[in-house]
């Protein structure tokens, strides 16, 4: 676990030490705020932050791979992860603590949009279930969205590469989900339960589902093991 905290808060800082951290946290902000207003529609007391949640996904599915894109093809080109990987450190360890990094970095561009729900209180008295679940619902969403990320980042060592993979990975998850409507019966239900999308909706409307959060859960493990085994199949190399 050691080794895994000191790989991620490397990578923390790595990432704050750029002006990239920055200008991704203020364009997502500017884009939650705009879609925040554009929805509330005048009625202050009876908003909500869902205007902003369910376009976060796209957002998130555009900026998760432009963090992950150079964590582990970054270190391929050059030749820094042949180091990293025969220093005491577990391949699962290197996953883990860089995923804990960009998973942090993610999660921080939400912080300033904390001042939306500071004027829904303000003005009005907002349930906060709905605000409460839509942020857990985000985070779960980058957690996968990231795993995408990392994974597509340890098959090459081209950074552009590996963005271009996952964002077409993530959108693909993303409007999967319209296929059912066209499909319908067992084949439809399946593509409904694999978007990545359909799964966070009940989040954005107050719902918690346990069905929901073994998703969520399953899919960035399953990612985060795929990224473990492709790292240890360069030692085979």
């Amino acid at each position: 676990m050691k080794n895994t905290l000191t790989i991620a808060w490397k990578e923390t800082k790595t990432y704050f030490a750029s002006p990239m951290a920055y200008i991704i946290i203020a364009v997502y902000t500017a884009l939650a705020s705009y879609n925040f207003v554009s929805s509330i529609s005048g009625v202050l007391p009876e908003a909500t932050i869902r205007g902003f949640l369910l376009p976060s996904t796209l957002i998130f599915a555009l900026l998760a791979p432009v963090i992950t894109m150079r964590l582990l093809a970054e270190e391929q080109k050059l030749g820094t992860l042949e180091l990293l990987m025969t220093a005491p450190v577990r391949d699962y360890e290197i996953v883990l603590g860089k995923f804990l990094a960009a998973l942090a970095s993610l999660v921080s561009t939400l912080v300033p949009t904390l001042y939306l729900v500071l004027l829904l209180t303000w003005f009005g008295s907002p349930d906060m279930g709905p605000i409460l679940s839509g942020y857990l619902g985000l985070i779960l969403f980058s957690m996968a969205a990231i795993s995408v990320g990392l994974l597509a980042s340890s098959l090459t060592g081209n950074q552009i590469v590996a963005a271009v993979v996952s964002i077409g990975i993530l959108i693909l998850l993303l409007i999967i989900g319209e296929a059912e409507s066209y499909l319908g019966g067992v084949f439809g239900e399946i593509v409904r339960q694999l978007s990545i999308t359909n799964h966070f909706e009940d989040f954005a409307r107050g719902v918690i589902d346990t069905h929901d959060l073994v998703y969520y859960l399953t899919f960035t493990l399953f990612l985060l093991f795929l990224t473990v085994r492709s790292l240890e199949s360069r030692r085979w190399r």
